[in-house]
């Protein structure tokens, strides 16, 4: 990539990014709003928790992106069952008597941990050391992991017996909580012609590896306004009960806000949300199209707001 500026290089993120939505959107129908967050997830260096009934089409909306993009793709079914080194490897012995590390599917470029909340504490925590430091340790032996590296999970509301809630601790490793809602009635139409069909659809390769790695760098030397980044921590300050700037909604209904994790994920994906728009620095418009998104997963609603039925996404969008 011999791109003459950074401003150049902007617009071809920009081109990019309308290229992958194309493709996307030969097998993807509607979801226009998960797959922007997705793909800012992914130039952000970040991870994603999607939240979905079943058939909203979490899995395949994954596969394709990760088939739109030159990777190297795994998919993991947690299940009540599985192991940590089912995801990390483990070491063998080999015919000459010595320990030989043998890769688990974590040693991928973009892992679907597909129905994250089956699989028990002790195996949730095995991605804990993938995602925030990109390597796995195992008897001693610090393994790299291949970059760029994504980790996206889906998760189903409904069905709760038999399932092990995420801790906070994991939740505040993804930079996104994306919900999908039931489609419209005309994009139902469209699915329905779509997959009852013998058409099938190829999605092309848009972007590389090297490119992806290229733009992850790009999106942090994007400039940002002090005012910004000033909204940003002051929106994150406002979710903390009894903190030193609190509101009286996060004193009535929030039990725990966000910490400094959720400013840097506003600032940083308000840069790359500038970036996808046209523009080549981020304003508060930006940061506000991204706070929910950030913010639903990390604060935690008390007996009150239960009680009263204010959900999450509700009292993020009061404080906005």
């Amino acid at each position: 990539m011999n791109y003459t500026s950074d401003v150049a290089a902007a617009d071809a993120l920009k081109a990019a990014y309308e290229d992958l939505k194309t493709e996307i959107g030969k097998v993807i129908v509607g979801q226009d709003e998960v797959v922007r967050l997705l793909l800012t997830a992914i130039f952000c260096q970040g991870h994603c928790l999607l939240v979905g009934v079943p058939g909203l089409a979490k899995t395949l909306l994954i596969q394709t992106i990760a088939s739109s993009l030159d990777l190297s793709f795994n998919r993991i079914q947690f299940t009540p069952d599985l192991m940590p080194s089912d995801i990390l490897g483990s070491e063998t012995l080999d015919q000459s008597r010595n320990f030989k590390f043998i890769h688990g599917p974590v040693f991928s470029n973009i892992i679907l941990a597909d129905e994250i909340n089956r699989t028990p504490p002790k195996t949730q925590s095995a991605l804990l050391e993938a995602m925030q430091e990109h390597a796995v340790t195992i008897g001693g032996q610090k393994h790299l992991l291949p970059q760029p590296f994504f980790v996206l999970a889906t998760q189903n509301p409904i069905e709760q017996e038999g399932t092990y809630p995420l801790p906070e601790a994991q939740l505040d490793r993804f930079m996104f909580m994306v919900t999908l809602d039931y489609p419209t009635y005309e994009e139902e139409v469209r699915i329905v012609r779509q997959t009852t069909s013998e058409n099938r659809v190829k999605v092309g390769h848009v972007l590389s590896a090297s490119e992806i790695q290229y733009f992850q760098q790009l999106v942090r030397r994007v400039p940002v306004t002090d005012n910004v980044v000033e909204y940003a921590v002051s929106l994150v300050q406002k979710t903390r009960p009894g903190a030193s700037n609190p509101t009286q909604l996060a004193n009535d209904y929030l039990e725990w806000g966000a910490g400094p994790r959720a400013s840097q994920a506003l600032i940083l994906t308000a840069k790359c949300q500038a970036l996808l728009s046209g523009k080549y620095s981020p304003d508060i418009e930006d940061v506000k199209k991204v706070a929910v998104a950030v913010l639903r997963h990390r604060v935690v609603r008390n007996f009150k707001a239960e009680a009263e039925g204010l959900t999450v996404d509700e009292i993020v969008k009061r404080l906005l």
